[in-house]
């Protein structure tokens, strides 16, 4: 037999801390050592669980408790995979990636044009984590000039017929529209 208690524990600023106990009667039949139950004890024992949960208050809905587990739950995100800027950088680094993958390049290139598409997703993340200014400035900084990078590169494949004009036009046209944000997100840490 199992009983269940829910009592409210306490309320806290933002929450409601509830206690659930759970309590469990077994008998000598239910347990494998009834053997060794010496002689006069009791017949019965009673296993008791405690488990605790944590609702919140919505600053919204006050009437509404979300239980914490529930928040728990949701996928943490970072700030920099917030940023649309980000977003797209992650697409022009993978349309590179399967560029590089068919295309026939000497393996320098194939490297740097590799790692120059992967900076600027890098940059982008790790300046979205500094604290001051100037420090996130420069991070973006390296991104966009790692941008200009990549499009050196593949205006040097186009010349070389490496790349068709389409090709190129379609990543020029993805590296302006990030170099176009990645400038107004540092004139604004000025």
């Amino acid at each position: 037999m199992q009983t269940h208690i829910w009592r409210c524990f306490g309320a806290f600023c933002c929450g409601i801390f509830w206690l659930r106990i759970s309590m469990d009667r077994i008998s000598d039949s239910d347990s494998e050592d009834a053997g060794s139950i010496p002689a006069g004890a009791t017949k019965n024992r009673v296993s008791v669980r405690v488990r605790a949960r944590f609702f919140l208050r919505s600053h919204s809905h006050p009437h509404t408790l979300t239980p914490l587990s529930v928040i728990i739950n949701q996928p943490v995100m970072f700030d920099f995979e917030k940023l649309d800027v980000y977003k797209k950088a992650k697409l022009f680094n993978s349309s590179l990636r399967e560029f590089i993958k068919n295309a026939r390049l000497d393996s320098s290139t194939r490297d740097q044009l590799r790692r120059a598409s992967f900076s600027v997703v890098l940059n982008l993340a790790e300046g979205s984590g500094r604290f001051t200014h100037p420090d996130r400035r420069n991070f973006y900084i390296v991104a966009r000039s790692s941008i200009f990078e990549c499009i050196a590169i593949l205006d040097v494949l186009k010349d070389e017929s490496i790349i068709d004009e389409n090709m190129f036009q379609g990543f020029y046209n993805q590296a302006d529209e990030l170099s176009r944000i990645l400038f107004a997100m540092i004139k604004n840490l000025r």
